[in-house]
């Protein structure tokens, strides 16, 4: 039996190894470095170094790398080996600080939206001491920020630290003013949750659009789905467990507070929760768990999918965001306490989010916006693209009355009876939850639910952490101003509440009406990532980002030119690989079964002239004609693939061209696939169906 205690984070190199390995100054040293952001000298850089390689070997690691997070949206690494020639012609195991603190990978093949041309190769990554190092196979993966030779972001991670301090500036100037002396420092707090499907590697093998894009294609509803509800919550099925129980132990042994496993609503779909750390580890976690999940799946000879929607029909998967603000002696700041209405504290932290959602909606949506995403968004599985707040009943009532100067009747806290006497009552939550809503308040935090099961949360973390940051250096500048801090503080309050309140949706966010009701409001709603992400360039955006040093504006510039460009690639990889498959499986295997059949009918006339063969006559007919039009509609969507390349030059046409004519007619062509699928005999089809996808392990 595994004992968790034993083998949580044993290989980890984190703040109770270094406590042991490294001298008492040098730690200390560490530590004000980590939580004071004291300048680390080279000296003690080496004693760390020399602590790390031999913890690290004493782990079985041989090679060391910079573990980072370009663009991509995946980690990057380059292993070099701790060995250095010694005098006598043998090696010694070396590691020095300079090689800890800096690395120097090829920048110019990651993406970088302009920032580099192929000619400027070097970047540097930075080691990132506020994430602990670790060991996984056999290497010592140090996290480090990237940045180019001209200094500027190449990564995830540096907004994401640059994002975090900007926030805890601005949140501690509002504590010294409600008084607060012993807080030191502002934490955002984060708990992606994090869906996925698993299927059989038998079958995946079996599918060329699963392997090149991650998404099924095409593929006919399978009798059954998800209708029935039964695979929610359900039990877990023996070989899907196992896998699960290694996933875990393998997280712990790295520290992942993996914490909650389950089936979700689609048939194969699971997800894992962890528990609540800080933004940056929590987005270090998520990478490592993805790349866990990949990895321990194959072991089971099964094959994790992350995309957001691998299958029509069926529930996608997502990220929630869980988001918080905490403080270095354990005060969330967006806890409400018994009493809500009476917590100023609270009511102002509360505010500055539900301000920052408001104004900055465009900036939490493109956070999200990805190829995959669209699939998911507004598909009544997920929130639509409509960015709006769930704040519940009890604190929209509190809302209502400090903006109206009404008294609040405070709602108690019921019992729920469930009616059966064996069963205990307990305290009923004053507020019920919303799972429609893409930005909920859940008690003590906000989940942001739009985020993709594929994208990293350090995207959408700088985005909220930036925008928040931003709302209370305006509240900490208007307060800190003023002679009479509780009446400018009532006011302000009152003031956001009034402003803002368009933002605040406690409805069901999947219906027709609430669309309507959202345009009424004045909010956006940009349904595709090519719509999206151009806004990202609109001033107020610029502004905000530059004003708190969490992106330049060349750096914004940059990861617009990505995202595009990303999306361009990425549609285009499925247009080509949906045409191959046509021309090279699909339709073949068809003309066989045609070819079948009319054999079948012949040799039926050829015995008894008067034999019925109307039915393979008319599959003949049938599957004929749906041969031809796939073959037309494979034509059409070949000549928009090549034209694309006309638009490259502007890259927002570029986009939108994939979105609006290849796109299309890859989903005509899809739609023309399901249909001979159905009519197609199973020993001619050539790929497996989503009953068998879904259904495998069954």
């Amino acid at each position: 039996m595994t004992d968790v205690t034993e083998i949580f984070a044993s290989e980890v190199f984190n703040d109770s190894v270094m406590r042991s390995k490294l001298p008492k100054a040098t730690y200390k040293t560490l530590k004000e470095t980590v939580e004071d952001g004291v300048p680390l000298s080279l000296e003690t850089a080496n004693v760390v170094a020399s602590a790390m390689k031999d913890w690290a070997l004493e782990k079985g690691a041989t090679h060391f790398t910079h573990w980072f997070q370009p663009m991509t949206g995946i980690t990057a690494e380059k292993h070099d080996s701790f060995i250095s020639p010694s005098d006598d012609g043998k090696i010694i195991m070396e590691f020095s600080g300079k090689e800890l603190i800096k690395g120097e990978p090829d920048a110019s093949s990651f993406p970088s939206g302009g920032l580099r041309e192929t000619c400027e190769a070097r970047g540097y990554t930075a080691w990132d001491p506020t994430s602990y190092a670790f060991v996984k196979d056999g290497t010592l993966c140090i996290p480090t920020a990237f940045c180019s030779y001209g200094g500027e972001a190449l990564d995830k991670k540096t907004p994401l630290l640059r994002a975090m301090e900007a926030i805890n500036v601005q949140a501690m100037r509002i504590l010294r003013l409600f008084g607060n002396t012993s807080s030191n420092h502002v934490y955002t707090t984060v708990g992606p949750e994090q869906e996925y499907f698993l299927i059989d590697k038998k079958l995946y093998e079996k599918r060329t659009d699963l392997k090149y894009t991650g998404r099924t294609l095409f593929g006919a509803k399978p009798p059954k789905g998800q209708e029935l509800d039964d695979h929610y919550f359900g039990v877990i099925k023996p070989r899907v467990s196992e896998f699960m129980k290694e996933l875990d132990e393998e997280l712990w042994k790295l520290g992942v507070l993996a914490k909650t496993k389950h089936n979700e609503a689609a048939p194969s779909q699971h997800e894992l929760a962890p528990i609540f750390t800080t933004g940056n580890i929590a987005s270090d976690h998520n990478q490592l768990t993805m790349e866990l999940m990949k990895k321990v799946a194959l072991k089971h000879d099964l094959v994790c999918l992350l995309h957001e929607k691998p299958f029509k029909g069926v529930n996608g998967s997502g990220k929630h965001d869980n988001w918080s603000l905490t403080t270095d002696d354990g005060i969330n700041l967006l806890n409400p306490g018994k009493a809500p209405h009476d917590n100023l504290q609270f009511l102002l932290f509360f505010c500055a989010v539900i301000k920052a959602v408001d104004e900055y909606q465009d900036m939490l949506r493109i956070s999200v916006a990805s190829a995959g995403n669209d699939h998911r968004l507004g598909a009544h599985e997920a929130p639509p693209a409509i960015v709006s707040v769930f704040i519940g009943d009890q604190l929209q009532a509190v809302l209502e009355a400090l903006e109206n100067d009404a008294a609040y009747s405070e709602k108690k806290r019921e019992k729920m009876l469930t009616g059966a006497h064996v069963v205990a009552s307990f305290s009923k939550d004053t507020t019920d939850r919303n799972r429609t809503s893409p930005f909920a308040f859940t008690g003590n935090k906000f989940e942001f639910r739009m985020v993709g099961s594929t994208l990293s949360v350090a995207g959408p973390n700088t985005v909220l952490n930036t925008i928040v940051a931003e709302s209370l250096k305006q509240f900490a500048d208007e307060l800190e101003a003023s002679d009479d801090f509780e009446k400018s503080l009532a006011l302000l309050i009152q003031k956001t509440i009034k402003k803002h309140k368009r933002i605040i949706f406690n409805g069901n966010n999947y219906s027709d009406e609430w669309v309507c009701e959202a345009k009424k409001r004045g909010l956006s709603n940009y349904s595709s990532t090519p719509e999206a992400i151009p806004h990202m360039l609109e001033q107020k955006n610029i502004d905000v980002f530059t004003a708190h040093g969490v992106y330049s504006e060349t750096e914004l510039r940059s990861r617009c030119e990505i995202y595009l460009e990303n999306y361009a690639k990425t549609i285009n990889i499925e247009a080509r690989t949906l045409s191959d498959i046509i021309k090279k499986d699909i339709l073949p295997a068809v003309s066989k079964y045609v070819n079948s059949l009319s054999e079948a009918a012949l040799a039926k006339k050829s015995l008894i002239s008067t034999v019925d063969t109307t039915v393979e006559e008319a599959l003949v007919s049938k599957l004929s004609s749906l041969s031809a039009q796939l073959y037309a509609e494979v034509g059409k969507l070949d000549i928009a693939v090549s034209k694309a390349g006309e638009h490259k030059e502007e890259i927002e046409v570029f986009a939108m061209y994939y979105r609006n004519e290849v796109l299309s007619l890859m989903e005509k062509a899809r739609e023309i696939i399901d249909e001979l699928e159905l009519n197609t005999a199973r020993d001619f089809w050539p790929y497996p169906t989503y009953g068998e996808l879904l259904f495998a392990m069954d």
